[in-house]
């Protein structure tokens, strides 16, 4: 179970190295007005987010075995789920935005996508106290 868990975080930093990445490029792309640049910044951002999809999925594929193999005992992994729930509704709703800036639809500002990028580190800070404290 120790490697199933070592890969489960290896997958869950390299999701969430994603996570903080992409809304970063949605902030550039609010504020670019040369068309080159933003389409470079297009592409990265579908490039990204094409690789964090199958990293998503081994990271909940990976968590799931330990949950097989732990069990689902105690409240603190009943919150940690719930977050985990966010987390994915963040990741649609990245892949949403990616939709609306490839179709030149934005219309949030790079301000909005500041205060968008801090939601993963909220979620990421809340799920580590619950694994490591366990408060209930």
């Amino acid at each position: 179970m120790l490697w199933i868990k070592a890969l489960h975080l290896i997958f869950i930093t390299s999701w969430f190295a994603g996570l903080f990445y992409l809304p970063r490029i949605y902030v550039n792309m609010a504020m670019e007005t040369n068309t080159q640049a933003y389409a470079r910044l297009l592409l990265m951002a579908q490039k990204l987010y094409r690789f964090m999809q199958p990293l998503s999925i081994l990271a909940l594929a990976f968590g799931i075995w330990l949950w097989l193999g732990y069990g689902f005992t105690g409240g603190w992994l009943h919150a940690k789920l719930l977050l985990v729930f966010f987390l994915l509704g963040y990741h649609h709703y990245c892949g949403k935005l990616l939709k609306q800036f490839a179709a030149h639809s934005n219309q949030r500002s790079h301000v909005w996508f500041r205060w968008f990028n801090e939601i993963p580190i909220i979620l990421l800070f809340a799920i580590v106290v619950l694994v490591v404290v366990k408060p209930f």
